[in-house]
């Protein structure tokens, strides 16, 4: 049986953007609706619960920014965010707020749609016939089969970017991984040098597993390296 198209939410005012935008995304197999109001838009991708929300950040009636916050919690799909290609201060507060990834304007088709072709692949169940995979490095528990995570037997609340990190870091836990090597496995994309959406996503994942934000001890930062998950610092939480 076909699998059914995903269903895509763009929540953008510029009519004739969103428009073009819907064309081509079609054209490429997708089912797109569009929102141009942001005040309503929150209550729709609740009701709705699209595959993938496009998000502008600037709309009449409510600021993606506002949206994304308000929805995070009632909606688990990936959420897109559309910046200003100068503006390093929306991509982090977008991260911040619980986007997964973000594309600056003015947006690139081809590009948008790796963006999105990428989130969705991430956002699929894992097939039933593939073997459970859980690592736990002292009171910390990583799931990659249910996608969830336990810090002394409690849940850790991840976004699904955060937790796609976290389980690519323990996954290679005690080797170095550089931002080149995350950015190719999670967004299928080289490092450009300036994104900063890894390193506010590392700063996000260390105080919820318990690492110390200011002197981390389980995600170290290597200077002029990447990133290393030290399992053996786990043996010294508390419990």
């Amino acid at each position: 049986m076909e699998q059914e198209a995903w269903q895509v939410l763009i929540v953008e005012d510029d009519q004739r953007l969103a428009e073009l935008t819907r064309e081509y995304l079609e054209s490429n197999g997708l089912r797109v609706a569009i929102e141009g109001n942001g005040a309503l838009a929150a209550a729709r991708i609740i009701a709705e619960q699209p595959d993938l929300v496009i998000l502008d950040l600037m709309l009449p009636g409510e600021d993606g920014l506002s949206i994304c916050r308000k929805v995070r919690d009632r909606y688990d799909g990936p959420i897109l965010m559309l910046t200003a290609r100068t503006d390093d201060m929306d991509q982090v507060l977008g991260l911040d707020m619980g986007a997964d990834d973000y594309v600056c304007k003015p947006v690139r088709p081809r590009l948008l749609l790796a963006r999105i072709q990428a989130l969705l692949r991430r956002s699929e169940p894992p097939q039933a016939v593939a073997p459970e995979r859980r690592l736990q490095f002292g009171p910390l528990v990583v799931d990659n089969a249910l996608r969830e995570a336990w810090l002394n037997e409690s849940g850790i609340e991840l976004t699904s970017a955060e937790f796609d990190l976290l389980w690519l870091l323990v996954a290679n836990a005690g080797r170095i991984l550089s931002r080149e090597e995350i950015f190719t496995a999670l967004r299928g994309i080289g490092y450009d040098g300036q994104d900063r959406s890894i390193d506010v996503r590392i700063s996000r994942i260390r105080p919820k597993i318990g690492d110390d934000p200011i002197h981390p001890r389980l995600i170290k930062t290597i200077r002029s390296k990447g990133y290393l998950f030290v399992p053996e610092a786990c043996v010294d939480m508390p419990l």
